[in-house]
């Protein structure tokens, strides 16, 4: 009969899904929060374009795909 693997021989699905998941909650609230700084500089420069709130939540988006990339690219080396 074959015994459990010890925890350091099993397998880190769980770490990954966990370590992506925070990446994914990490990337709504960057833009969400970039986006609302951007809305408020918008709103208090009186810009009728919301010229701040997508430019930040771009940076935002960006930024934080950068950041995937660098984590998937850390783990496949």
């Amino acid at each position: 009969m074959a015994s459990d693997p010890s925890p350091s021989q099993k397998p880190k699905s769980s770490s990954n899904y966990l370590k992506y998941s925070s990446l994914g909650i990490q990337l709504l609230a960057a833009i969400g929060f970039f986006g609302w700084l951007g809305y408020l500089l918008d709103r208090q420069l009186r810009i009728q374009f919301p010229a701040f709130m997508l430019t930040l939540g771009f940076l935002a988006f960006g930024g934080m795909m950068f950041q995937v990339y660098r984590s998937i690219k850390r783990d496949n080396n």
